[in-house]
């Protein structure tokens, strides 16, 4: 499941568990697409509740769209992704150097309302 809400004007939350096919992915790219359109300097909640990597179908899926996620990306300024995986954890904050404009921090599960705190923090505190 990949599942995408809005959460305010410049904020969405997203929740992640389960392994994906290349139709879920298609769908749940599109969605995210779709419910960031209108969002500027956005905030973005990241629940991963229970990971499973996709399928190679879904990964293809994935690639064939990195110039519109790239784009998509851009919107958002500061992610928190929460998890009780170590490595996801890591491998998130190592994305958040990568990219350039996005600052992501990860949290663990239980740490949704200092995640969120986080979030809603003046961006140069």
């Amino acid at each position: 499941m990949f599942k995408v809400t809005p959460n305010g004007e410049n904020r969405i939350d997203i929740e992640l568990s389960g392994k994906l096919d290349s139709d879920e992915m298609r769908t749940a790219l599109d969605d995210l697409v779709d419910k960031s359109d209108t969002i500027e300097n956005g905030k973005m909640l990241y629940d991963v509740i229970d990971f499973h990597m996709p399928s190679l179908s879904a990964i293809a899926i994935e690639f064939s769209r990195l110039p519109e996620m790239f784009g998509l990306i851009r919107k958002f300024s500061k992610a928190a992704v929460l998890s009780d995986k170590t490595w996801i954890k890591k491998v998130s904050e190592l994305e958040g150097v990568l990219i350039p404009g996005l600052e992501i921090k990860a949290f663990s599960r239980e740490q949704k309302e200092e995640a969120e705190n986080w979030l809603e923090a003046a961006e140069n505190s």
